[in-house]
């Protein structure tokens, strides 16, 4: 069972699972997305002898996989040597019930045989306390519990509950159901059930793509990224995590294994911006609810760059070594140590993100006055800390700077703050803002520009190349004529791109030289290349990176710009964001196709 990225995420906006080529699924965490992992033979090494469930069909020659059309519903069909096949469905409910969200902490997969004498093993070894084994106990004529720490859960079949609990194969004659959720009773009748949560789920999910408005162009691209997207949202406080994974190194050996099953504030933000842009104003509302709490907790003092998905604030950092690692290169991390780092950039991506509720009349739920002066209290800290040293957007552990970057999202939170006093008819206080953004720009322009060299540095003090340079475009801070912005692309490609790849910087940071190319830094090359006029360039690029993804059409956090293999978290929310923004951007208008 050799770990690979090549995998198909299924979820419920509560918890989700990672499901292989094998059809085996070996991620998945209770009872919320930053759990304790059920299914953790993704970072178990080469063979682990437990943390997944396989339904292996005997002496099978084929394997193919496919999303039912418009959903995180997978299909998994076998095919063994005599002819016989079986199809898998693997998906978690997801459904309107009774006024409100249906989302158990469960695990659905049915098994019907298509033709032939299909004859299958179901191997069920849920992990526990990081790699563990759980205990279990056959409950009754149709369910087996598994006895966990952290949640106790109950499979209930209508499959032979001896030969699954022993692992012993046997025939498929009729469709069988398996439910893997909490430790109670199920109410109805389980194949009747489960059937019918299939087409309530089928349903759910098609109805919210229905609602996206996508470009005319690589329409299954951006529904995929979306649906994953919106998948990466903890649906119970709107919570948006920066992936579904923990400890994906960033290259062989790197010990760059970090927790990403937490809320960034700067990864949300990108995250619900490309969303605004396809028309998910839920996925927006929900995240804002988030936020406006984070706000309140803060009382106008330190906003962390990262958050639980409840709100929790400390997240500490520790090693589970019970679990070898993906591939067996560990460390295997739980929790995230950046949650004490200082970055200043969040305070601009709150108030970016805020902004669109100030004049989006769609909204249930539009910001006023008092949501204004609760943003307030953010661009004073915005303000106050603009031109002080940082950690940065990638958080470097041993050394600080003053980050161009982090400036530059310090003067969009002034930016917009004037923005929306003047929704609101503030006039005086869109003076106010105006004015700090203004000097605030005058900053960077002055001690950001390297006339010697001809570009932005990444740093008030050096003369340094990163890729978030090219962000200036995006926050509208300079134009795409700009000269100034023109030369600063071209010196950013000439030392930072590698072939079709960008890296966010080449120099050491603090675990040495990075050596795999960081996926959204080559989607903001494709936009830069696009609004420079450079628009077939662009194009080909983003068909390039199209052809880099996995077989579910999703993308991790690196890859390797020499073999063209994926690292990283997966699937990763920065990741999928580019996917969308540039093919909203490259794509041609609809009115083209009429």
């Amino acid at each position: 069972m050799k770990a690979t990225l090549d995998l198909w995420p299924i979820g419920n906006c509560q918890v989700s699972a990672l499901v292989d080529t094998g059809g085996r699924m070996v991620w998945a965490c209770v009872p919320r997305v930053d759990g304790d992992p059920l299914f953790s033979a993704l970072l178990g090494g080469e063979e682990p002898e437990s943390g997944f469930w396989a339904i292996d069909l005997e002496d099978c020659i084929e394997t193919s996989q496919a999303y039912l059309r418009n959903t995180p519903i997978l299909v998994t069909r076998h095919r063994d040597a005599s002819g016989g096949e079986i199809e898998i469905l693997d998906f978690c409910p997801y459904y309107r019930r009774l006024s409100r969200s249906y989302r158990p902490v469960a695990f659905a997969r049915i098994v019907r045989p298509v033709s032939g004498s299909p004859r299958i093993r179901v191997r069920l070894r849920p992990s526990c306390d990081w790699g563990g084994t759980c205990g279990f106990r056959i409950g009754g004529s149709n369910h087996i519990r598994y006895l966990s720490g952290a949640m106790t859960m109950r499979l209930t079949t209508t499959a032979p509950i001896g030969l699954v609990a022993e692992e012993r194969p046997f025939r498929v004659e009729r469709a069988l159901h398996f439910f893997l959720g909490p430790d109670e009773s199920f109410v109805g009748e389980i194949a009747a059930t489960l059937d019918q949560m299939v087409v309530a789920t089928t349903t759910e999910w098609q109805e919210w793509v229905r609602g996206l408005a996508t470009p005319v162009e690589w329409q299954d691209v951006v529904i995929r990224s979306a649906i994953t997207l919106k998948l990466c949202q903890h649906e119970e406080t709107g919570a948006i995590v920066a992936a579904l994974t923990t400890s994906i190194p960033e290259h062989a050996g790197s010990q760059r294994n970090w927790d990403y099953r937490y809320c960034w504030i700067r990864d949300a933000y990108y995250t619900v911006q490309a969303l605004n842009r396809l028309g998910a104003l839920d996925v927006l509302e929900s995240y804002l609810a988030y936020l406006r709490n984070i706000v309140d907790d803060a009382r106008g003092g330190h906003v962390q760059p990262l958050y639980g998905v409840l709100g929790e604030p400390t997240l500490h950092e520790a090693v589970a070594t019970s679990l070898a690692g993906y591939r067996g290169m560990g460390p295997v991390r739980v929790g995230n140590a950046a949650y004490s780092q200082v970055q200043h950039d969040a305070y601009g991506q709150i108030v970016l993100s805020n902004t669109h509720a100030f004049i989006d009349q769609r909204l249930l739920r539009m910001s006023g006055p008092t949501d204004f002066e609760a943003m307030e209290k953010v661009g004073e800290r915005a303000w106050a800390l603009h031109d002080q040293a940082d950690a940065g957007l990638w958080e470097l552990r041993t050394r600080q700077s003053v980050h161009t970057y982090s400036v530059a999202m310090c003067w969009a939170a002034c930016d917009r703050l004037a923005n929306a006093a003047e929704a609101l008819g503030l006039s005086e206080r869109k003076a106010v803002w105006a004015e700090r953004a203004d000097r605030i720009r005058a900053r960077i322009e002055t001690t950001a520009w390297r006339p010697d060299t001809q570009r932005m540095s990444a740093t008030f003090s050096g003369d340094d190349l990163d890729a978030s340079v090219l962000q200036l475009l995006d926050l509208r801070f300079l134009a795409p004529d700009d000269p100034r912005f023109i030369s600063t692309l071209a010196a950013i490609e000439a030392g930072l791109r590698r072939g079709s790849h960008m890296l966010r910087y080449a120099i050491e940071d603090d675990f040495g030289l990075p050596e795999t190319a960081f996926n959204v830094c080559t989607f903001w090359l494709i936009e830069a290349l696009y609004l420079t006029g450079r628009t077939a360039e662009a194009r080909a690029l983003y068909e390039e990176m199209l052809s880099r993804r996995t077989q579910a059409g999703l993308l991790s956090e690196d890859i390797d710009p020499v073999s063209g293999e994926l690292w990283g978290n997966y699937p990763q929310t920065y990741s999928l964001v580019g996917l969308i923004n540039c093919a909203v951007l490259l794509s041609k208008p609809w009115n083209s196709v009429r």
